[in-house]
């Protein structure tokens, strides 16, 4: 059974730093690319940062290009979102999620992509 693990969240001020992780555990990790997803209240779940398998390539949403950073540590099963220079737009639920798909060329983007999701770690960012 995949289980992913949060951690990482908490509150801060505008313009702070938080790094988040997430620790999976039942997969085979390094064969799957892996995403960030953020929600606040009363908005739909939209796309923060992805990561292929290997590592090599990475996407953004506009929002957070150029603030955050996300990348993986395939021995510790592990990925991790960097996140500078917080603002309080920022603030929500943060997700990590992984994509079961093996051999997937582009990086996944949308939700629909990805298989298995964590529970979640707040971040909340006052001004």
């Amino acid at each position: 059974q995949v289980q992913l693990i949060e951690s990482g969240g908490g509150s801060v001020q505008a313009g702070a730093s938080l790094r988040l992780s997430c620790a999976a555990s039942g997969v085979r990790f390094s064969l799957f690319p892996l995403g960030w997803f953020r929600q606040a209240p009363g908005k739909e779940r939209e796309f923060v940062a992805a990561i292929t398998w290997r590592g090599t390539r990475t996407d953004y949403a506009d929002s957070v290009k150029g603030r955050f950073t996300i990348s993986r540590d395939n021995a510790k099963s592990t990925v991790f979102l960097q996140m500078n220079s917080l603002k309080p737009e920022d603030t929500a639920a943060y997700y990590c999620a992984l994509d079961g798909t093996l051999g997937r060329t582009r990086v996944p983007v949308t939700p629909r992509d990805y298989d298995h999701w964590g529970v979640g770690t707040q971040v909340t960012v006052s001004s």
